[in-house]
């Protein structure tokens, strides 16, 4: 089909660090609160420490919300709750700073970003940096013709890992990532049922504007025709979402794949990045330990692709606003679990007893400038991982403080 090879995601995204999260749940055994006392926070904050590769974890201080914008066919059949073409406003209200993700945005210091992919609308209605990586206006109708063609398949891909390197390139730590779309979901659940082998009825809901029971009938006729066309190209993802996806999708898609390349963890939000994270774990099975599930949209074809890629959602509020918006909900607890594990203090019989273990032989002293070595218990990718005796000290010393300095590679007493 093209010049893109996805197999060579499959080489070069690797899982988050696994020596440095066990080194992080070692340091965690030892802090003031009791573990398991936090709950969910632990396994977050552990999570944090692999993908950062740090056993003390940094704060998310760089967040950025990314949507991506489109107008999909599908929708003139009456699948959504909003007019057909009509996701140009979703876009304008986040411009205004007036929609949920918007809001909330603002409120958790977290930048915003739109990618317009597939708007049916004038470009010039939108700033050069929303419309400058558009591929056509509106994607096909996929109950009878493909989203996209196969050349505008590759370029909304590659638009996606662009728009991945820049965000990794200007310092964002984690992003937020959602969609703005008008049929949206109906691709999505296309997508999910082709992928997981279900019947259209199994997926359908009722999207996140809501939709009656005539226009569920409708959206679940849409799948099934949508899915006679994309069976025949399962092995295939790119043919997949050129057949059945959309711009916007499709971008989506490689832009996760980009970002776990990148090492650039990412929260996701409803339906529709679900859909985009399970053909993102076809072509690369790693890829999803760089992923969280923000939040549970009670949307079933959602529910699906997360049990297949064995997902907990971290929120179940009910909020079906889409935008990003459950995914930004999330944003705070994923701060708090970082903030918690690199600040809570360690039990002060932890202290004692580090304090007090001897070193050894006093002739033999540390040498200045040396690393740790091999052979120390430290894990992959750290000099010593801390809970390690990998530092040798000519005596006992009164504190963890001080004997932490005369501990080379070890910051993390």
């Amino acid at each position: 089909m093209s010049g893109l090879n996805l197999d060579d995601f499959g080489n070069l995204i690797e899982r988050p660090d696994s020596g440095v999260r066990r080194d992080a749940e070692e340091r965690r055994e030892r802090l003031a609160v009791r573990p398991g006392a936090l709950g969910r926070l632990d396994d977050l904050g552990e999570w944090l420490a692999a993908a950062q590769h740090a056993v003390i974890v940094r704060p998310v201080e760089r967040p950025r919300v990314v949507l991506f914008a489109g107008d999909h066919g599908v929708a003139a059949l009456g699948v959504s709750g909003r007019p057909a073409g009509s996701a140009h406003r979703l876009v304008r209200a986040v411009l205004d700073g007036e929609s949920p993700a918007a809001v909330l945005a603002r409120r958790f210091g977290a930048g915003i970003r739109v990618v317009d992919m597939s708007l049916d609308c004038d470009p010039g209605a939108f700033p050069e940096e929303v419309v400058r990586h558009r591929v056509r206006r509106g994607s096909g109708r996929i109950d009878v013709e493909n989203a996209l063609t196969s050349e505008e398949a590759e370029q909304a891909f590659r638009a996606g890992m662009a728009v991945a390197d820049e965000e990794a390139d200007s310092g964002t730590d984690l992003v937020v990532l959602g969609d703005l779309s008008v049929g949206g979901t109906t691709a999505a659940s296309t997508l999910i049922a082709a992928l997981c082998g279900t019947d259209a009825s199994v997926v359908t809901g009722r999207g996140g504007a809501g939709i009656d029971d005539l226009a569920w009938m409708r959206k679940c006729a849409a799948i099934r025709d949508a899915l006679r066309r994309a069976r025949p190209v399962l092995g295939d993802q790119l043919a997949l979402l050129a057949a059945t996806g959309g711009a916007d999708l499709t971008a989506m898609t490689g832009f996760l794949l980009q970002c776990a390349v990148r090492r650039t963890p990412v929260i996701l939000d409803g339906v529709v990045s679900a859909a985009c994270a399970l053909v993102g774990q076809r072509v690369a099975f790693r890829a999803p330990d760089w992923w969280l599930a923000g939040q549970a949209s009670g949307e079933p074809a959602q529910e699906k692709a997360l049990d297949r890629m064995a997902m907990d959602p971290l929120l179940d509020h009910g909020v079906t606003a889409g935008e990003g918006t459950g995914a930004l909900l999330a944003l705070p607890m994923v701060q708090a679990a970082a903030a918690l594990l690199a600040e809570l203090p360690e039990r002060r019989e932890d202290r004692r007893d580090a304090a007090d273990e001897p070193g050894p032989a006093p002739e033999s002293g540390p040498a200045r400038g040396t690393d740790s070595g091999p052979g120390t218990d430290s894990g992959p990718g750290t000099d010593s991982g801390p809970g390690t005796d990998s530092a040798p000290a000519s005596e006992p010393e009164p504190t963890t403080a001080s004997a932490a300095r005369e501990t080379p590679g070890d910051g993390t007493a």
